[in-house]
């Protein structure tokens, strides 16, 4: 893209996704604020803008979710059993609730006809993105809503032991010995859920595509926000996540940056458009002209998620992590963990001394890092 933005006919449109990309890109992105096309975005949406100093530079098209998908046809089932300590799925509410029937299920998994609770926390380099990327990123939001920030280049680790017991949950409720997590790929442990071998799984609304089609129907899904036992998480629902943005290049001429944003508010105002981008290519979109089933994707996880909202809990918000270094390194730590030969105190340093670490990093390579806000000033 460096090469493409270069040249002297180069794309009046690109794609941003995550703070090293806009740092990189930021002297070709034009300030949107005052555009249409911007003023259309939800308020979730604008919040995900990339903005310095009241500017705001990209437009966010692509609204996920990420949580803890469960199996509704296994709960019910439990729930049946005399030895059940819920009734039903409605009665997980709470980090303390789901843990009972995690370990109750694992204890009778036999009876249940499952091999485990929880899908197993793969840490192939091709699962750990759930670890570090994802799930690192709810004691973040809780650590940012104590500081009263939306950005900070250093961290305590305030909730990194209620991380730890959420994953030492899934440790000891999942198929596989822990020693052995580290060769788990995410076609594996999806598997799990998909055939039917586990009650959970933490993961987002994409897995849908590699769940449906085999031993769990769409009715059967469901989505629990991720808790582990922070104060105030049971009034939110599951975490968002907005990575994906356009851009302008305001390298271009007047005229075809004014048709370039003709272009964007075609695509988020003609039905006909509408219908591609949330039907076809499965985007739920967070402009204020979706506002209807018919244009959001037919994806049973997407409205279980965005049903939360409706229901007035709070969307956790996916602040943005370091670079793909912070999670690797996070991820070697909980390999080691996992297997028995490191302890906490390593995945608790790669999380917050590298943190630091790789901001700084960041800032004098890229030139910039995220401007903080009020987090009060973002619902």
């Amino acid at each position: 893209m460096s090469s493409e933005l270069a040249k002297s006919n180069a794309p009046t449109m690109f794609n941003i996704s995550g703070f090293d990309q806009f740092a990189k890109y930021q002297k070709y992105c034009e300030p949107l604020q005052d555009t249409e096309v911007y003023k259309l975005l939800t308020d979730d949406g604008k919040d995900y803008s990339y903005t310095i100093d009241g500017d705001s530079f990209t437009l966010p098209y692509a609204a996920e979710w990420y949580g803890i998908i469960y199996n509704k046809k296994i709960i019910n089932d439990y729930a049946s059993k005399n030895y059940a300590v819920i009734k039903s799925a409605d009665d997980i509410k709470d980090y303390k609730t789901l843990k009972a029937v995690a370990e109750s299920i694992n204890e009778h998994k036999d009876d249940l006809g499952v091999d485990g609770a929880f899908a197993t926390p793969g840490l192939d380099a091709s699962d750990t993105y759930r670890f570090a990327a994802h799930m690192g990123r709810i004691p973040l939001y809780y650590e940012y809503k104590d500081m009263n920030t939306t950005f900070s280049k250093t961290i305590k680790g305030t909730y990194l032991d209620n991380y730890k017991d959420l994953f030492d949950l899934e440790l000891e409720t999942s198929p596989t010995d822990p020693s052995l997590v580290s060769s788990k790929t995410y076609d594996d442990v999806t598997s799990e859920f998909a055939l039917g071998q586990v009650a959970f799984y933490p993961n987002g609304v994409w897995a849908y595509t590699q769940i449906k089609g085999n031993e769990v129907a769409d009715d059967d899904l469901g989505m629990l926000p991720y808790y582990m036992g922070i104060k105030g998480e049971e009034e939110t629902g599951p975490a968002g996540v907005y990575d994906a943005s356009w851009a302008v290049n305001k390298n271009a001429s007047d005229k075809d940056k004014q048709a370039t944003l003709d272009f964007i508010k075609w695509m988020v105002t003609d039905d006909e458009a509408k219908k591609i981008l949330s039907q076809d290519m499965g985007f739920s979109v967070p402009f204020t002209t979706f506002d209807g089933d018919e244009f959001q994707p037919d994806n049973p996880l997407t409205k279980i998620a965005r049903s939360y909202a409706a229901d007035g809990k709070t969307e956790v918000r996916s602040f943005t992590v370091p670079d793909q270094q912070w999670q690797d390194d996070v991820a070697a730590a909980l390999i080691e963990y996992a297997q028995g030969t490191g302890d906490w105190s390593k995945v608790k340093s790669a999380y917050v001394d590298g943190w630091a670490t790789e901001w700084n990093n960041n800032e004098e390579s890229l030139g910039s890092v995220p401007q903080a806000q009020k987090f009060d000033q973002q619902g």
